[in-house]
């Protein structure tokens, strides 16, 4: 069963136990899913700021938007225990020969891949819901005001945490150029949030 589908209850036991998934991977993802859902239930709140069909509109797109980001984002607590599952694998693998610690090594370095897109699409998730966050911040309910600093407090917290699992994987990765790359990525996506978290914090 996947965790996304377990009781509350259930999955909290997941996130205690001492096994190594679920983990900090999967938790960011899902802070980040919870924080794109607040943002979208407070887009679809009547009694709205949008004062003309226009900004009606926009609004919408915004809720729809933030739904889409927190349904990829519950796909993402998932998809990362997975990848920390084929690291484990790769690490298994027989390294007797020549042959087998070539081939051993190969893996390890295809998995530490699959370990470190999960986390930057987190990180690439909660910076989108930002983004959108911020149209619901200037257009949505004014009574719900908190429950959008919380959704964007949530957003913050599961990009955070996500970036800590990219950098530890980096760190086991050969190829210098795809390890700028990433580094590049997550440099943008934590200006960006930084940058929307700001835009609703202005008085």
């Amino acid at each position: 069963m996947k965790l996304t589908e377990r009781r509350v209850d259930d999955l909290l036991q997941a996130f205690r136990s001492p096994d190594p998934t679920p983990g900090g991977g999967s938790a960011a993802a899902l802070a980040g899913a919870l924080g794109a859902s607040l943002l979208a239930m407070v887009a679809g709140l009547p009694k709205s700021r949008a004062a003309t069909e226009e900004d009606a509109e926009r609004l919408q797109a915004a809720g729809r938007r933030c739904a889409a980001i927190a349904g990829d984002l519950t796909t993402l607590v998932d998809r990362d225990s997975e990848a920390y599952d084929l690291v484990v694998g790769a690490y298994k693998q027989p390294k007797r020969t020549d042959e087998e610690k070539s081939a051993r090594s190969a893996a390890i370095q295809q998995a530490m891949r699959a370990a470190i897109a999960a986390p930057l699409d987190v990180m690439r998730a909660c910076a989108a819901a930002a983004e959108q966050g911020v149209v619901v911040a200037a257009l949505g309910n004014p009574s719900a005001s908190s429950d959008v600093r919380v959704g964007f407090e949530l957003l913050g917290a599961g990009l955070r945490g996500a970036k800590l699992n990219v950098e530890i994987n980096l760190g086991s990765v050969k190829d210098a150029a795809y390890v700028e790359t990433v580094r590049r990525e997550v440099e943008e996506f934590e200006r960006a949030i930084a940058h929307e978290i700001a835009s609703i914090r202005r008085p």
